[in-house]
């Protein structure tokens, strides 16, 4: 005669206690990685936090200068805060024809020189580039690394023999000086992006061009040129950028105030003679910015493309 104690757990045969709950604890394992779960958790949002705090301090500028345009001219320094008490739209519609011309006038002139740079660094510096990353040529290494060099020299060393060149030629108070350098492939960054992104081009597709009987001018036009886009739109983004708020060289050659650019436009509201309209000011910079803005918001992700695959093979 068999008994019901042989079919029952080992466990209720030890103990003797089959009916009675038992107390299932979490092994220690789990207990350990809750605890480190949270503890990354908290480091987690102390970093998020510390990151916060970092983008206010640095947008906090910004957003004064965009609450001082709605403030009235008397109230911008007395009140460092961001809490407008009242709006004053007037120093946008005084801003825009404070000026000899109205301020669309010089966001045209910027336009044309913003437009002509983007063309002439698109077409000379990628030329350039295929050169150097698909040609055979005498002493190409001594080039590209003079090429190189030329990307720490400052702007300000060669501004005093350039103005003589261009002055002698009689193109100052012209734009021929702002965009003829740019159809030279004088901006080297430029060159050695778009040479750094040929060279992650295989060759093979060199050659099989080259075998249905395409020459250079063909395989650069129909075959590196279209795979090159991010490194074009990283190009023409930061040429937008830096054209556009280019001063100096604006400042150089522009003399009659017909030919101002949007950053020397600005310029003309502080007055060292009388008072200075801050407010017409703040509100004419903010109208400067909307371009760069745009530019950058829908251009973002052809620019991190651009530069996440730069030189990667």
């Amino acid at each position: 005669m068999t008994t019901n104690l042989e079919t029952l757990p080992a466990s209720d045969k030890k103990s003797g206690n089959a009916g009675k709950p038992t107390n299932h604890r979490k092994p220690r394992e789990s207990r350990g990685t809750l605890a480190f779960s949270r503890a990354q958790r908290g480091k987690s949002l102390m970093k998020h936090g510390i990151l916060i705090l970092a983008g206010g301090l640095m947008i906090y500028p910004l957003l004064w200068m965009v609450v001082s345009s709605l403030r009235p001219n008397e109230m911008i320094f007395r009140e460092p805060g961001l809490w407008l008490n009242s709006l004053e739209m007037s120093n946008y519609t005084d801003g825009w024809s404070a000026l000899t011309h109205p301020f669309g006038h010089y966001m045209i002139n910027s336009a044309i020189v913003v437009i002509g740079s983007i063309l002439g660094n698109l077409i000379s510096c990628s030329m350039a580039a295929y050169a150097f990353a698909r040609l055979q040529f005498t002493g190409k290494k001594l080039f590209f690394g003079i090429m190189l060099l030329t990307i720490m020299l400052p702007f300000h060393v060669v501004i005093v023999p350039q103005y003589i060149l261009f002055s002698q030629i009689g193109w100052v108070n012209t734009f021929w000086p702002l965009l003829v350098p740019k159809l030279l492939a004088t901006d080297a960054f430029f060159v050695f992006l778009m040479v750094q992104f040929i060279r992650g081009i295989p060759r093979e597709l060199d050659e099989a061009a080259r075998i249905d009987g395409a020459g250079h001018p063909r395989i650069f036009l129909r075959v590196i040129l279209p795979l090159m886009v991010p490194a074009l739109a990283t190009t023409t983004i930061f040429t937008f950028i830096w054209t556009w708020n280019d001063f100096f060289g604006a400042l150089i050659y522009l003399t009659d105030p017909d030919m101002f650019t949007v950053p020397v436009a600005l310029r003309a509201f502080v007055d060292s003679q009388s008072a200075t309209s801050w407010g017409s000011l703040f509100a004419m910079s903010i109208v400067s910015l909307l371009p760069v803005f745009l530019v950058f918001l829908f251009g973002q992700r052809f620019l991190i493309k651009g530069i996440a695959t730069t030189g990667i093979k």
